[in-house]
């Protein structure tokens, strides 16, 4: 049976136990309901104690268009190459230490850029959900991520839904129809079909369809 929100938090907690620290990682592919569901099972774990958790978004760690159009990566951009897999790793060791607070970057859709610093991670937030694609991918730098998170969930969607949800997003952002298509089907979705088929199995997996 699929969990829900309810079951999923109750899970993490009883996971967490008294850790001073417990990091979760929340993967799945694009248009899985990442950021939706991560912010509302923070709100679930904060509501069951007060301050408690907090998310950690990998988007935040996109290489900035500066960086990628030498590589000739800006049309690839969300692909596992244009990520700093590197500076998220730093960051989620401060935040195991506990020892002070930590600023992460937060990255801004409309305007095609992470803002560093946009979200402080504090002492009090012993539970902390990263959420992204990549995190259980099991190729390139990913798996040295592997260590740094407590448990794990993954988002299943089926394609069609993916596709659908990615479409109505690049309309959303000023795409026409075919172009709205185009970006869904051969960039998102190649991306999609990596994350489904090259990550490790999570914990628990998280299935929702609509």
């Amino acid at each position: 049976m699929t969990p829900n929100i309810y079951e999923v938090a109750t899970r993490v907690l009883e996971a967490a136990g008294e850790s001073r620290r417990f990091i979760v990682a929340l993967a799945g592919p694009p248009a899985a309901g990442k950021s939706f569901l991560s912010g509302w099972l923070c709100r679930e774990l904060n509501a069951r104690q007060a301050g408690c958790a907090a998310v950690v978004p990998m988007d935040g760690y996109h290489y900035d268009n500066a960086l990628l159009e030498p590589e000739g990566l800006v049309a690839v951009k969300g692909a596992p190459e244009t990520f700093d897999c590197a500076g998220l790793k730093h960051d989620l060791q401060r935040i195991r230490r506990t020892d002070g607070s930590v600023a992460v970057p937060v990255f801004d859709r409309a305007l095609d850029l992470a803002r560093a610093g946009g979200r402080l991670i504090t002492p009090e937030h012993r539970i902390v959900i990263v959420e992204g694609n990549y995190l259980l991918l099991d190729e390139g730098p990913w798996p040295a991520l592997r260590d740094d998170f407590d448990f794990s969930l993954f988002l299943e969607v089926p394609d069609e839904v993916l596709e659908a949800r990615l479409i109505e997003r690049w309309l959303g952002m000023g795409q026409d129809q075919a172009g709205a298509v185009e970006r869904a089907r051969h960039k998102d979705m190649l991306n999609a079909h990596l994350i489904k088929s090259r990550s490790v199995a999570a914990d628990l997996h998280w299935a929702a369809s609509d």
